[in-house]
């Protein structure tokens, strides 16, 4: 294998090092970098990128790199990985989405070398840590206030993009297109394999996303040979999604939830009721087709028009899948009692 330079830093076969990728400083003239991680194999193999915080308040990706770089016994035979646990580290000081500049870094990509400091910070990520991988996960939550069911989403038209989802062993795949702008469309067109990895809330810990984040990251290592292959599991087929869509309320006020992530609902289920503050119902928020709710909003108060429930459908039996889906839960958060 050959020397890997990444901001100046040269990396050997078999070396780990930690490199501090500098980006555009504060205007207090406090200089701020980008933390990476970088552990080589001495065997060649893939290069593979998992990023966090692309979105500074998306925190739950942070934690399953840092416990990734902590797992004992944790050995890479080959190839090279790169973790990057704050891409958006003005963000993560923030607690917000957005850069200072109040752009979103995932529609900033490519970016430029001179442009807006989104367009910067996107620039530096793609040519120093993208364009060097052969592969990439991108690990994200929904927003503030929306809990995301642990879910991976890619261009599933892609065989090896396929294969590589199914290998992360979440409960559900959604075929999802490419945005305009955003991190996963710089990768697909600089030749990277990339998924995005979806689960919890923005600004919250969320133990099952962490624990099926971190199993996928493993599982997808192990698939692509980088590390030894843990004993021999019974994969479960994960269920995909070609289409998926927002509830939304067709009144203002204050919501009772019947329904939750996971759940299944029929045509016709009533998911939620919206009631004014004296008690009264105003409206029930009903279901438009069949399906697994993989989104919703967390906060009680909702206007009319806002989105509540985001509904996967699928082909398959949407009673099945909510099994699934329940019997991965348990095997990732065992009954302690």
């Amino acid at each position: 294998m050959a020397i890997l330079t990444i901001a100046d830093t040269q990396i050997a076969p078999g070396e780990t090092c930690e490199i501090q990728i500098p980006v555009a400083n504060l205007y207090t003239d406090t200089d701020i970098h980008m933390p990476v991680h970088v552990i080589r194999a001495k065997r060649s193999g893939p290069t593979m990128f998992v990023s966090a915080a692309v979105h500074g308040d998306e925190l739950n990706g942070i934690e399953i790199i840092r416990r990734l770089i902590q797992k004992k016994g944790f050995k890479l035979t080959a190839g090279t990985l790169i973790l990057v646990p704050m891409v958006n580290v003005y963000g993560v000081l923030d607690q917000t989405r957005y850069l200072p500049d109040r752009r979103d870094l995932n529609r900033s990509f490519p970016g430029s070398e001179k442009g807006s400091l989104a367009g910067r910070v996107a620039y530096r990520f793609l040519n120093d840590i993208v364009k060097h991988c052969t592969h990439g996960i991108d690990l994200h939550t929904g927003a503030i206030h929306r809990s995301n069911l642990p879910q991976v989403r890619a261009d599933l038209s892609d065989p090896e993009t396929l294969e590589m989802a199914k290998s992360f062993s979440v409960p559900v795949l959604l075929n999802s297109n490419l945005r305009d702008g955003s991190l996963r469309q710089a990768a697909v067109e600089s030749g990277t394999k990339i998924l995005l990895y979806e689960a919890g809330e923005a600004l919250r810990f969320d133990e099952f996303s962490i624990r099926a984040g971190l199993d996928g990251v493993l599982k997808v290592l192990s698939h692509l040979g980088m590390v030894r292959k843990s004993k021999k599991r019974k994969m479960r087929e994960p269920y995909i999604a070609n289409n998926s869509a927002w509830i939304r309320a067709n009144s203002s006020g204050i919501v009772r939830d019947l329904k939750g992530l996971g759940d299944q609902v029929t045509k016709g289920d009533i998911m939620a009721e919206i009631g004014n503050p004296m008690g009264r119902v105003l409206d029930h928020v009903k279901a438009t087709r069949s399906g697994i709710i993989i989104g919703k909003q967390n906060i009680p108060l909702v206007q009319e028009g806002e989105a509540m429930f985001h509904v996967a459908y699928f082909s398959e039996d949407d009673e099945t899948i909510a099994e699934h889906i329940e019997n991965i839960q348990d095997s990732l958060l065992p009954d302690e009692r």
